[in-house]
């Protein structure tokens, strides 16, 4: 006796392995030897499937020598032309060409443990073949298997490939996470397999809607529209928007566009100042302060008859005002 089953039952020959002597095998239950170990079951009351299960052996092992399979074949040979054969014959055919017979063994498979029998005979077979061409197998294996995943996410989605649809998913403002979320899959496959998106410039995601809705082409054409032309603050673009006033000022930043501080007051106080010299006849209210200080003017009634304060003609530069 080798050991015992897990119910207890003793064995007498090797688990995954059916010990053969010339023309006989080895029954695992008592230990003696057979032509066929498959028509000595019914003396223990064990059925073939049971047997072949509960010592690791594959489902299609006949229980007997390679001579008795021998002679059995060349007997079944010598029949091929029997109309009963023929028919069996035509009619396994008939259910392997329909995807019966590999159903079938699919089903019979479902739930059961790989027999420690087709295990050895499966490490034997890897054993003679070169560890870089298993690598390689394998390697193709898996890029076969994520491009199966990547193309069906992209038919789900309505796009040619799976580049395309990561691509537009970004370009609408999806971060990675959230791609992953829609497609089904893990965030980690998709970090290692989509192309890693280009870095969209600051507030372009938070931006770029703002922009398109006032009718703008790009998040720079609304910025020098909006700050530029129009003399809007940061602050003020800020709040439109919905953003902070960081996000406005690294996009301004980003698109070169230097950002002047209370722009809209600083352009309501040059309008005014124009306005003023206009009105007294001067080119400019750096000219106008150069003449009255030139005549002894005090600052209030410059302030007085420019309606400009007066702190704001005291700053102006001396050589502009000279």
């Amino acid at each position: 006796m080798l050991g015992r089953l897990a119910d207890g039952t003793p064995y007498h020959a090797p688990i995954g392995e059916l010990p053969v002597d010339g023309d006989r095998v080895c029954c695992h239950l008592c230990g003696r030897w057979f032509l066929s170990v498959a028509s000595h079951l019914r003396y223990h009351g064990w059925t073939k499937t049971d047997y072949v299960t509960a010592f690791g052996l594959e489902l299609g092992n006949p229980l007997t020598g390679p001579a008795t399979r021998k002679r059995r074949s060349s007997a079944f040979g010598a029949r091929h032309n029997e109309p009963a054969i023929r028919l069996a014959r035509v009619a396994a055919r008939e259910r392997a060409g329909s995807g019966a017979l590999t159903a079938a063994a699919a089903r019979a498979a479902t739930g059961r443990a790989h027999p420690a029998e087709r295990r050895a005979k499966t490490l034997a077979a890897l054993a003679e073949v070169d560890p870089a061409a298993r690598a390689e197998a394998n390697r193709r294996r898996g890029e076969r298997h994520r491009a199966r995943i990547a193309g069906d996410v992209a038919a789900r989605f309505g796009f040619a490939s799976f580049e395309e649809y990561v691509a537009a998913r970004a370009g609408d403002g999806l971060s990675m996470a959230a791609i992953s979320r829609e497609a089904g899959l893990h965030k980690d496959w998709v970090h290692r397999y989509a192309p890693t998106p280009a870095k969209p410039p600051p507030g372009e995601f938070r931006l770029g809607p703002v922009a398109r809705h006032l009718g703008y082409q790009s998040v720079v054409a609304f910025l020098r529209g909006e700050h530029v032309d129009r003399h809007r603050s940061v602050a003020a673009i800020a709040l439109a928007a919905g953003v902070s006033r960081w996000t406005v000022l690294a996009a301004l930043r980003h698109h070169g566009i230097e950002p002047v501080a209370h722009a809209s007051k600083r352009h309501d106080a040059q309008d005014r100042a124009r306005r003023a010299a206009e009105r007294l006849g001067f080119g400019s209210i750096a000219e106008y302060v150069a003449a009255r200080r030139a005549d002894g003017t005090p600052w209030h009634a410059m302030a007085a008859e420019t309606g400009i304060a007066a702190t704001s003609l005291r700053r102006l530069p001396v050589e502009r005002a000279s």
